[in-house]
């Protein structure tokens, strides 16, 4: 079957600025996509996306009636939308402001000004989150997998079980913090666990080292997702027996080499 390409991606650009707008209309157009919409606040956003399903929101941070956190947040809220693909474009670099947004389920975050490289990664990353290449090989491998995934936040344990269907993986189940991750896995057992690392009543770090303590449940491996950037913390990560560490937003086509290689 014939891939989606990026001229046929609808692209909803909600941007305040006329002549940021303008640049990125110029670069998404010189990296090939053709179909765009256009919006300058949330509401304006919400209206169009709400009429149009575009494939793919690019968006700044603040508008005069609120944030991307405000936008996507309402998106998520809409069943029709809630798989919508987001990509935040933005000179914020505020690790709280960024977090909230990571945290919803993005495909990219790119700093004003961006690299034209970055833009065409961001996009071949939105064309492998909408439409997820297919291998009959690694989804017959990917099809018997049993993953849980562990966030406190139900829009990232959302987008991430979005990801994981992409990738052939239907039998998901969710846990919203370490604790009750241990107590899914009392009940069954699984493959694979992907974890966030801060998270309330159990963090990351604590249930890594839970399981490790565990008999039944040192062997599995774990991935854990963290929009951490605080150096000591990652190095702790890495020591604590994680068998990867993936930052968010992630690229699809790496969490999927990441979990063949650790399958194998």
């Amino acid at each position: 079957m014939e891939r989606l390409s990026l001229s046929e991606l609808t692209i909803l650009l909600v941007e305040p600025s006329q002549t940021q707008r303008n640049i990125i209309h110029r670069q998404l157009h010189e990296a090939g996509v053709d179909r765009f919409l256009f919006a300058h606040n949330c509401e304006s956003a919400y209206d169009i996306a709400v009429e149009k399903f575009p494939d793919l929101v690019i968006s700044a941070m603040y508008f005069n009636d609120g944030t991307a956190t405000d936008l996507i947040e309402q998106l998520r809220e809409n069943s029709l939308l809630e798989a919508t693909a987001y990509m935040l474009i933005s000179s914020e670099d505020k690790f709280h402001s960024l977090d909230i947004i990571r945290q919803a389920g993005v495909v990219a975050i790119l700093p004003k000004p961006f690299q034209f490289l970055d833009l065409k990664n961001a996009l071949r990353s939105t064309l492998s989150f909408i439409e997820p290449e297919e291998h009959e090989d690694v989804h017959e491998q990917l099809q018997t997998l049993s993953v849980l995934v562990v966030d406190d936040s139900s829009t990232a344990r959302r987008h991430i079980s979005r990801v994981l269907q992409n990738l052939g993986i239907s039998d998901i189940r969710t846990a919203d913090n370490g604790q009750h991750g241990l107590l899914e896995l009392n009940q069954r057992s699984a493959d694979l666990i992907i974890s966030d690392y801060n998270m309330p009543v159990m963090d990351g770090a604590a249930f890594v080292e839970a399981l490790r303590q565990s008999e039944m449940f040192r062997h599995i491996p774990v991935m854990m997702v963290t929009s951490e950037n605080d150096v000591s913390k990652l190095n702790g990560i890495r020591q604590s027996g994680v068998s990867a560490l993936v930052d968010k937003p992630f690229d699809i086509t790496g969490v999927k080499q990441m979990i063949l290689a650790m399958l194998n």
